[in-house]
């Protein structure tokens, strides 16, 4: 009789390996393991619990699928966080064309009023790094808030180093703007 790994002993790409091939205790194990990871990325992303848990079940279930579509070329998390930022994307597209919708019918005006003003610096920090431009506020999340190397990613961005680190240099002096007119620096 074959003797099976306990599954909390399995490295990710045995886990990987298996529900690629079907096994769905190593799926839910893969997911266990690494759904911390995703729901702080989004979290980070969007800054609102309500939405990083939407975007963090959105993950779970296009893994599913996409799980077979995994090569192992670039770490499994680098990876991950590419389709944890593409759900994230997805949700903001989807939310706009029904805020466009909403205004468009009149059914529901929308208060406009001033987003909640974080007390804690870095939260304020975070605040601002999400008014940042898409491939700017991504290469920050990933650098500074997952602590990837600019080659990493630039992996999971799926552009060149050079261009992550101008991506981290104009997020620094758009941040700086932001941080001074908000009155924190």
């Amino acid at each position: 009789m074959a003797m099976m790994l306990d599954e909390s002993e399995a490295s990710d790409a045995e886990l990987i390996g298996r529900a690629k091939g079907g096994d769905r205790r190593a799926f839910s194990t893969l997911l266990e393991r690494h759904y911390d990871f995703v729901y702080r990325a989004a979290y980070r992303w969007c800054g609102r619990k309500a939405d990083a848990e939407d975007i963090a079940q959105e993950v779970c279930v296009r893994l599913g699928k996409a799980i077979r579509d995994y090569r192992g070329g670039a770490a499994f998390t680098t990876w991950l966080y590419s389709v944890t930022m593409n759900a994230a994307r997805d949700m903001m597209r989807k939310t706009a064309r029904e805020t466009v919708k909403t205004e468009a019918y009149g059914v529901h005006a929308l208060t406009s009023g001033k987003a909640f003003e974080p007390e804690d610096p870095a939260e304020a920090l975070w605040a601002a790094v999400r008014q940042l431009p898409d491939k700017q506020r991504d290469a920050v999340l990933l650098v500074y808030g997952e602590g990837l190397s600019h080659a990493a990613a630039a992996e999971a961005m799926a552009i060149s180093e050079t261009t992550v680190s101008w991506h981290i240099h104009e997020a620094k002096k758009r941040l700086k703007t932001l941080m001074r007119s908000a009155g924190e620096v």
